[in-house]
């Protein structure tokens, strides 16, 4: 006689999408028992830090078996590392999963150093938020504007060397007339932050909306950090009055560039899984995710920390991650020649 579904497997079928699947004892028997490594490719205590966690507390029920999920920090290379174990080492029958630093596809079509991975080859599990990324100076540099920021030169830091932080701040030199002053390789985004309070630099060159909102909402309360530009595809409720990157481009071909460089903001905080899982692993891996981030307790939760929550199915990354990657080669072209004459990016000194 075939053995019941445990409880939590079967919460999973009643709750399933009409036409869904229903999981029987393989996957049970599979993930029974076992320990799922979630990768985190930052340092600890940041955004993607936070959510990895809050995975790795509500999406075990939600799995046939109810395996435990083990979060684990891999900052090396701010994301590359963790990205090279997800592709190259990471066990491929469905215990590894990582939450992918949003810039890994783009730096990988700029043909950016250390790449050992392919985005393109990753599954998707599902994405907890869409929240722009912003570009931020403190408040004792006197740079409030795009446009004050084109007369008066702001350091700003960066997490890393190929980062978002340092493609932005890059790009708006060339495109918009800025005068950012970039300085690299900081271990993580605390460390920027830790900064800007000592007065080492003047601002962030990037961090997401709702990383501002969620951990430092003084700041934003007592105008300790203004933001200056939005990277989306659409400016944020909070932030009616902020420019959006693509629109500071002068000329069709430049905002093209810029658009590029902010589509990756729609799976701002995304979880992947390797190449080669099994499809049924997967699809209950995705169900899972699906069905933790509708869990009253994660919500409850994600409210109380003031965490933006925007989820996205597998399913649906999937299908922008491979838009993106089918972007025009002239477009790559010319954001790699902007990217690459841009000037000096200084390092910080350890």
């Amino acid at each position: 006689m075939p053995k019941a579904l445990p409880a939590a497997a079967a919460a999973v079928c009643l709750s399933a999408l009409a036409g869904g699947p229903c999981w029987g004892d393989a996957l049970s028997d599979f993930y029974q028992g076992k320990q799922i490594t979630l990768m985190i490719g930052t340092s600890p205590g940041g955004d993607y830090d936070q959510r990895g966690r809050m995975l790795a507390r509500y999406m075990p029920k939600y799995i046939p078996g109810n395996p435990t999920i083990v979060p684990r920090n891999m900052p090396g290379g701010v994301g590359l590392q963790a990205a090279h174990w997800l592709y190259e080492i990471a066990p491929k029958d469905g215990t590894s999963l990582h939450m992918v630093m949003q810039n890994m596809p783009v730096h990988q079509m700029l043909g950016g150093q250390g790449v050992q991975y392919d985005a393109g080859t990753f599954n998707w599990v599902g994405n907890t938020t869409n929240t722009p990324n912003v570009v931020t100076t403190w408040y004792t540099t006197g740079v409030t504007t795009v446009e004050e920021a084109k007369k008066k030169e702001v350091v700003l830091g960066a997490p890393g060397t190929a980062t978002a932080s340092v493609y932005y701040p890059m790009l708006m030199n060339a495109l918009a007339g800025t005068k950012f002053k970039i300085i690299a390789g900081y271990p993580g985004g605390n460390d920027v932050n830790l900064a800007m309070e000592r007065g080492e630099v003047g601002g962030r060159g990037s961090n997401a909306w709702a990383s501002w909102v969620s951990g430092n909402p003084a700041w934003i309360k007592e105008s300790k950090i203004h933001q200056l530009v939005q990277v989306g595809l659409k400016r944020h409720p909070d932030l009616p009055n902020v420019p959006l990157l693509m629109e500071l481009g002068a000329t069709d071909e430049d905002r093209a560039v810029l658009k590029f460089m902010s589509a990756d903001t729609a799976f701002a905080r995304a979880v992947a899984t390797t190449p080669g899982i099994p499809a049924e692993r997967l699809t209950a891996l995705r169900r899972a995710f699906d069905a933790a981030m509708k869990d009253p307790e994660l919500l409850a939760e994600s409210d109380k920390a003031k965490r933006d929550l925007g989820p996205m199915t597998g399913e649906e990354v999937q299908q922008v991650v491979a838009e993106l990657m089918a972007t025009p080669p002239g477009i790559i072209a010319r954001t790699k020649a902007i990217l690459e004459d841009s000037g000096r990016v200084q390092q910080v000194k350890n």
